[in-house]
């Protein structure tokens, strides 16, 4: 036969009381979902360095981002610090996704121009802030930057020619890469996203060269491109 213990009262009431108080308890709060990968304020760039930030991708997409500015193939006359175009007339917008493998490959010539004239630079850039200058395409700037091109090309038209400034706020690179473009150049690439793209990645900058400048200046020895090494490591995707 079983036998049932009798607890006593005391126990049993203290028991009940235990029940009932976290019956009344509110639930543990539960983690929500996460964070969609890229979401960020409009018009600000993501910050592809943190751990749990954007890919490469959602940087893509804010360098790609339409401004509501009309491509012309004519060089651009005003404030060279506005809105600009996600598109270039004869040539193509590259991004941060597609320059580095470019850098790293080795499979075709690269030159890469500075055209902000800033403290900083891409590693290897070639200075060529003058090339942002409105003008025509057969004005003395023009003859400068053909020149320049023919020395760091070895003449070579069909080098892949990436032209940068500041961001998708600065004109200066679409006037240079439009010039590049009326000079016969069938590879020219404006990077839009320019040095703005370029720290949100999280790479490195070098010392901008002082050879050339808006002014004048700058031959040969300016016009050389350094190695493009010690590049960091690629952002993982997310």
């Amino acid at each position: 036969m079983r036998v049932f213990r009798r607890f006593p009262p005391a126990l049993l009431a203290l028991a009940a009381s235990a029940l009932l108080a976290a019956a009344a308890a509110p639930a543990a709060a539960q983690p929500g979902p996460p964070m969609p990968p890229g979401a960020m304020s409009p018009g600000t760039a993501p910050d592809a360095r943190r751990d749990a930030g954007p890919s490469l991708d959602a940087l893509m997409a804010w360098e790609r981002q339409d401004l509501g500015v009309r491509p012309e193939a004519q060089l651009h006359t005003g404030e060279m610090h506005g809105p600009t175009p996600n598109q270039l007339p004869g040539g193509q917008v590259i991004t941060t996704k597609g320059l580095l493998p470019l850098l790293r490959g080795g499979q075709v010539p690269v030159r890469v121009y500075d055209v902000l004239g800033g403290q900083a630079a891409l590693p290897g850039a070639v200075p060529a802030a003058f090339a942002a200058q409105p003008g025509s395409f057969d004005d003395a700037t023009q003859a400068r930057l053909a020149e320049l091109l023919r020395q760091t090309t070895g003449n070579r038209r069909d080098t892949v020619l990436v032209f940068y400034c500041a961001g998708p706020q600065c004109w200066m690179s679409y006037n240079a890469a439009l010039r590049a473009v009326r000079l016969g150049y069938t590879n020219v690439a404006w990077y839009r996203g320019g040095l703005e793209a370029w720290q949100h990645a999280g790479l490195s900058f070098a010392p901008a060269p002082q050879a050339m400048d808006r002014s004048g200046g700058g031959g040969g020895a300016g016009g050389t491109l350094a190695p493009m090494s010690g590049l960091p490591p690629l952002p993982t995707s997310r």
